[in-house]
């Protein structure tokens, strides 16, 4: 039993049917004629190995039938994958055709020498070239399938997998039947005996797709990166093919040194093949050429865009920093310096990235910023030292244009404003700028000066934080100098009096060491820039006896109205004293001299409670709301500083406590001060 003439007769019969049902449906339907010709293409094929495997005619006929098949899927393939507009006719492109064209030629020009050669030894060599073009032919459908497949839409998958599946099977059968027929020097009589029926169970599956696919108005899209993968894979494929048919060479004309040639050349070729693979340059130079002879757009924007997007908002390196490497990535430049306006006006040094710093000279921008601002031009030094008259009448300063590798100029300009100047060394890659690479440049910037002007609001944003910081400790500091100071004048004030009494004598002693302890407290608050960082239990019905006796100096004095309950807290007694001794304080300057200040210590559940009551004039509620606490405002006039209310409320506030207010005017007022109670 002939079991391959079997095996190519099903074939036969199974493509046969299926063209005959796409002529009908084509009739119809209107079918693409593309894919008719491959079925057809294909059932010459099959008729033809059947005829030669019964010796009905010759073998060198049946090249001819490989070229044809693998042809017509091959332009079906690349019909698919070519672009078409909506409402438009898909056209098969030039480039496809001298492809198809280049390929046909080669194989023909390898097989014609072997027609008639059967038992030519001195041919056999131009058996296996012709045996590598068919690898090569399979390889290419596979890669064909591959795109295919990867550039189609999810809607689009379901209508060509099985198309995939069929072809792709068809592929890869003959890649293996003729990578093992290479390599042993023979075709494999069982492999070439299935292969009939390999190609018959594809045809199920080619006509499923084709069912669901009447019109193959596709419009696949094919993105830059698969187009890149696909070429690499190909590229890569066919430069092993070459050099495998190089080894061979060696192998057979080398003499005794064939073999170690062979090896030789085949382990140079695998280490040269991943130089290229990695390296950077061949990789962008492959990506340059792809754009500039397969895409209508130089540049895939929507991976520019998130790959620019992402290198400005991720990353160790400062703002600025991300600037220049986002910007320089575009045009494939490998450094770049940043310039910003700075508060006088003039542009200077914010960061740079593989070239050296350099120091702008004063009023160096002028000239450079009003032709940018009014061209809107990135300024291309290579152009302007070739034909300056484009940039007439602009001259760039002299220290501009000894930078080294200097290359683009390009003005960051956010709400019509240049916040910055970015200089990108020259690229190794790109050698002129078209329309093109000056509008992404253009946009690019626009959003880089958007972080650009944040970054510097951040930093002046930060920088004016550490003054309000530093303003108000020095408002700190002269509050706590002048109550130093009220106690000081008093002393004075008294001592013409009272100097001869030696219970005055001992009030000043007092007066003056608690002076010298809150100064020195000072100080050292002031050294390490921190207030109220001591933090102990507090006993508060002590403490509130000491301001108490502190301010019963002056009328109306106040009293201390205590319960049983001992509270103690957590804080810094300086500070409380302070807090407490301010509220007594106003509670007297508000109240006539026969008026009352009660000051009441007590517990409520989890809470120490604090209560100053005054009879004095009292506050209204929008006083209250909108001026009590609002730190510099002070209706003392010029011996007020008005921070004293708004220290206390923040003091109170950092140990998890609050102030709270109660007052009318004429009736006196109510502060309440809680406090947590300490653990223990």
């Amino acid at each position: 039993m002939n079991i391959a003439a079997i095996s190519h007769a099903l074939a036969t019969l199974a493509f046969l049917l299926l063209g005959l049902l796409l002529l009908t449906a084509w009739r119809r339907r209107g079918t693409g004629s593309w894919v008719v010709m491959a079925v057809f293409l294909s059932t010459a094929w099959a008729a033809t190995s059947w005829l030669v495997t019964l010796a009905v005619i010759p073998g060198g006929w049946l090249q001819w039938a490989e070229l044809g098949r693998d042809a017509g899927w091959l332009v079906f393939l690349l019909h698919l994958l070519s672009p078409g507009e909506k409402g438009r006719r898909r056209t098969f492109g030039w480039r496809e055709g001298l492809f198809g064209l280049l390929a046909l030629s080669t194989a023909i020009l390898i097989a014609l020498p072997l027609f008639g050669a059967e038992g030519n030894t001195e041919l056999a060599w131009r058996r296996d070239l012709l045996i590598i073009c068919w690898i090569g032919f399979s390889i290419l459908g596979l890669l064909l399938v591959e795109q295919l497949f990867r550039g189609a839409t999810a809607g689009q998958r379901w209508a060509l997998k099985y198309l995939c599946l069929g072809l792709g099977g068809i592929f890869a059968y003959d890649f293996y039947l003729f990578a093992d027929a290479l390599l042993f020097k023979r075709i494999n009589p069982d492999l070439w005996q299935v292969r009939g029926l390999v190609n018959a169970l594809a045809v199920p599956l080619l006509a499923i797709s084709i069912a669901r696919n009447p019109d193959w108005n596709l419009r696949i899209h094919v993105s830059r990166q698969v187009v890149f993968h696909s070429v690499t894979l190909a590229g890569a494929g066919i430069y092993l093919l070459a050099m495998a048919g190089v080894g061979y060479l060696l192998r057979q004309y080398g003499g005794d040194w064939g073999a170690l040639l062979q090896t030789a050349f085949l382990a140079g070729a695998l280490i040269l093949l991943g130089v290229m693979l990695f390296s950077d340059r061949i990789r962008a130079r492959l990506r340059v050429i792809l754009s500039k002879h397969f895409f209508s757009y130089k540049y895939d924007y929507r991976d520019e865009w998130m790959r620019f997007t992402r290198t400005l908002d991720e990353g160790a390196d400062s703002v600025p920093e991300r600037i220049i490497h986002a910007m320089a990535a575009l045009v494939g430049s490998r450094g770049g310096m940043l310039w910003a306006r700075a508060g006088t006006g003039d542009f200077e040094p914010l960061a740079q990235w593989n070239m050296p710093p350099v120091e702008a000279g004063p009023g160096g921008w002028e000239p450079v910023v009003a032709f940018l601002r009014q061209r809107q031009w990135i300024i291309d030094l290579d152009e302007y030292y070739a034909t300056p008259s484009l940039y007439d009448p602009l001259e760039l300063p002299a220290w501009i244009l000894e930078i080294p590798d200097a290359w683009l100029l390009v003005p960051l300009t956010f709400k019509e404003d240049i916040v910055g100047l970015l200089l990108l060394k020259r690229s190794d890659l790109t050698r002129a700028l078209n329309w093109e690479d000056r509008d992404l440049l253009k946009i690019a910037a626009m959003q880089a000066a958007g972080n650009l002007a944040q970054y510097l609001s951040d930093q002046a944003l930060m920088q004016a934080r550490q003054f309000e910081a530093f303003n108000r400790l020095s408002a700190y500091v002269v509050h706590d100098l002048k109550n130093i100071l009220a106690q000081q004048s008093l002393i004075v004030s008294n001592a013409e009096r009272h100097k001869h009494n030696p219970a005055f004598v001992d009030d000043v002693i007092a007066t003056v060491k608690n002076s010298v302890e809150r100064m020195t407290r000072l100080m050292e608050q002031m050294r390490s820039g921190m207030r109220g960082a001591r933090q102990e239990r507090v006993a508060l019905i002590p403490l509130l006896g000491q301001v108490v006796e502190r301010h019963a100096r002056r009328d109306p004095v106040p009293s201390l109205v205590a319960g049983t309950a001992q509270p103690v807290v957590m804080g810094d007694p300086e500070q409380l004293a302070t807090v407490f001794g301010h509220l007594v304080q106003n509670a007297q300057e508000a109240t006539e001299k026969g008026g009352e200040v009660t000051v009441e210590v007590g517990v409520e559940g989890t809470q120490a409670v604090v209560t100053i009551r005054d009879t004095g004039c009292g506050m209204d509620s929008d006083f209250i709301r909108n001026r009590l606490f609002r730190p510099f405002d002070s209706t003392k006039g010029l011996t007020g500083m008005g921070i004293g209310a708004f220290e206390s409320r923040e003091i109170i506030r950092a140990l998890g406590g609050d102030i709270q207010v109660e007052s009318r005017p004429g009736e006196g007022s109510v502060f309440r001060i809680t406090i947590p109670l300490t653990d223990g």
